[in-house]
Order: structure tokens, then sequence, then C-alpha cells
């Protein structure tokens, strides 16, 4: 079996995330938790050259100095630098597109945290064995609390090392949430995946026969310069953007997963990377100058004014530069709706 293909996808700006994450310095290139940023370590997972090849990293024209400046001069990768933002479907048809039709891919969105690296491989290496054998697998990742925010996998029949999938679900509400952890047979759908190019493509080319008719296009009439890739982007510009669940996974009878418990988290605000986070016996979190008296269940970030905090509950506090964010943990999703966050 060959080496599995780490595709890191870089896209879009992390707006609730605001005001660290800007749209100059989005939330892959950030080093939210520990010393690496999210994209480095998101590499540094697919590392081992025993088991991975070169990666093949896809991202706009936007992210491309940063990436250039994250990623080792010494590293075997290409970058395929989008004309346009597509959505992931298109982007994972590039990769593959570029690949040999037996190769195996992992699909990694490069702004996610992982605590659990060695879970994260064992997981790859089991997806990968499904992938050679024709299924597009999903990790399904182990369902710790009631999420609202993530959609869910139910698993079906069992395969070896995995389960087909048997339903796909959209973001619930909190009761139907409830209802999947005790059920137990549901995942949160972490937007991992696992298959073999070519599989991949044909699935596109039944599902969705004009984008991959438009992808092989751009692919064909692209250009190199270096380590950069570039798809024609007339070709490429009329593609109709889809997420890879929609054009692929929910429609292909080859869908499969791999359950997978090893400390995710999208990091999708700034209640989520504060849950990601090491905190005191109090729940508390702090970075910079911070003060925190009788409090439970805050986080505070500060590039430097000190911030001091008394009785507090569940509220995170940003200091960033001339911008300041307070909000507390329920209305961290709605962060990336300020005008500040727009760039307004």
């Amino acid at each position: 079996m060959g080496k599995i293909v780490p595709v890191v996808l870089c896209g879009g700006s992390g707006t609730r995330l605001w005001p660290l994450s800007r749209p100059s310095r989005p939330k892959p290139f950030l080093a939210l938790i520990g010393e690496n940023t999210l994209f480095e370590a998101t590499l540094e997972r697919a590392s081992d050259p025993t088991k991975f090849a070169p990666p093949i990293i896809v991202a706009g024209a936007a992210h491309i100095e940063h990436i250039q400046g994250q990623l080792s001069e010494a590293a075997d990768a290409e970058i395929i630098v989008e004309p346009a933002a597509r959505n992931t479907a298109p982007a994972i048809a590039l990769a593959a597109a570029r690949l040999p039709a037996d190769a195996v891919m992992l699909v990694c969105p490069s702004d996610h945290h992982i605590a659990d690296t060695d879970a994260f491989v064992e997981a790859a290496g089991q997806a990968s064995k499904l992938a050679q054998q024709g299924f597009l697998v999903a990790f399904g990742i182990d369902a710790t609390s009631p999420e609202t925010g993530y959609g869910y996998l139910r698993q079906g029949a069992p395969l070896g090392g995995g389960y087909r999938i048997a339903q796909f679900v959209e973001k619930p509400d909190l009761a139907r949430a409830e209802a999947f952890l005790a059920a137990g047979d549901y995942c949160w759908n972490g937007g991992l995946f696992a298959f073999r190019a070519g599989d991949f493509l044909a699935e596109l080319a039944e599902h969705r026969p004009a984008m991959h008719a438009a992808v092989l296009a751009a692919t064909e009439r692209g250009t190199s310069d270096g380590r950069l890739f570039h798809p024609d982007g007339a070709e490429f510009d009329a593609i109709q953007g889809e997420s890879v669940d929609y054009a692929v996974m929910e429609n292909t009878d080859q869908a499969a997963m791999v359950p997978a418990a090893m400390g995710w988290s999208d990091i999708g605000n700034w209640q989520a990377l504060h849950e990601a986070q090491n905190t005191d016996g109090d729940g508390n979190a702090a970075s910079g100058r911070a003060e925190l008296m009788d409090c439970t269940n805050v986080m505070v970030r500060s590039d430097g004014p000190r911030v001091s905090a008394v009785g507090l509950e569940n509220i995170v506090i940003v200091v960033e530069g001339d911008e300041v964010l307070v909000t507390t943990h329920a209305g961290a999703q709605l962060v990336g709706k300020l005008k500040g966050a727009s760039g307004k």
C-alpha cells in the first residue's frame, strides 16, 4: 500500500475568532493553542515519512504568503492556488486531479485542533485501508456533548475498522443533539476524509458532471511556478461552489466512516477555543497579563493591556491591538456578525 497523501485545505477568515483572526491574518495561521499555528500543526500531524507522502496544499492567493512563511523550504509540498473560492468539493477535486488515480488522499482542514496525534494517525491508517477497498471515508468524531454547531454521521453496518454511513444529519437543534448523544450511534462530522483520487473523481463525475469537467479543464490548462500550481482561472471561475458533503459524500453508495476519539475541535468560536485549552481548577484560562478573582469558566487573552476580572462566569475577554471583545459563551457564535469582524 502506498503512502497517504495529505491534502490540506486553507480557506476562510475565521471571523468568529475576531479580533484575533482577521482577513489579513486568518485563523489557520495563528498560534491559538501551543506554539505552532493550526496550519503548522496540521502538517506536523501527517509528517511521518513512513506513512505519509509530501502534502498538497490548496489555498487562495491571499493565503499563499502565510503558507510560504510557515512551510519549511525543504518541505516537498505542492501548493495549488485556487483562482476563486468555490467551497470544498472543487478544492478537493483540484488535488485529486493532480494525483495518480490509486493515490489515497487524506483531506484535512488547516484550521482544526487535534489533541491526540497518535489517535489521528491510527484513524488515518484505518481510513486508508477502507479507501483502498473503494470506500469514501469520513472521520466520525466521538461526540462528547450535544453540540448544535456540527453536522452528525449515523453509524450503519460495520466494516473492517469502520462502518458504513447510514445517514448524514445537518446541524440539529439542542433536543435532537441530546437524542443523538443518548442513542450512541451518532458521531460529529469533522470534515476530514480519505479516498482514492480516482474514486473521488468518478463519484464527482457521476453526481456533479459540470463541476468535474470544469476542474479537469482548469487542471489541464493550468501552469506551474516552482512549487505553486495555478489552475486555469476562466474554467475554475465558472464552477458553482458546493461542499464535498453535498456534492459527493451524501450521494455516493460507498460512504463509510472510521470512529475517532482524538480530542478534535474545529475551534469555530471563542467558546470552542476555551474548551480546547488547558484550564485551572475553576475552568479559567488566561494568556497575557490577566488577573482573575472569584471567576469560573472565564478565558482572557490579551496582547498587552492588563485585564482584571472579578466574579465573572462563562465569559471570554479578548484584547488585540486597539480592539476589545467581551462575550458570553452563548454569544460566541455571533461574534462574526459584528461590524469589526467584517472590517467595517
